[in-house]
């Protein structure tokens, strides 16, 4: 299941041009060595509470396409995206 979390502002207060900083979890591993290939976020290997591997990214974003760019990238990867959060 997909959740998307994001702050709540009204309507005119979002910005799809400016830097954000996003917490994105996928099902499996990614390796470290795809930073580059995702904006340069962090990645970091975690264990899920059914015990299965999952990968945090988490780095800044310059804008809202950055942000698309890598959930393209995920997707054509095959990797099952569980959580993009801003933070």
């Amino acid at each position: 299941m997909l959740r998307v979390m994001m702050d709540t502002p009204s309507a005119n207060q979002l910005e799809f041009d400016g830097p954000a900083v996003y917490r994105i979890r996928v099902r499996g591993r990614v390796p470290a060595t795809w930073s580059d290939r995702l904006g340069g976020m962090a990645i970091s290997l975690e264990t899920s509470e059914e015990g299965d591997p999952t990968t945090l990214l988490m780095g800044e974003l310059r804008d809202q396409a950055s942000l698309a760019g890598v959930l393209s990238t995920l997707y054509a990867l095959h990797c099952p995206v569980l959580l993009v959060e801003r933070l």
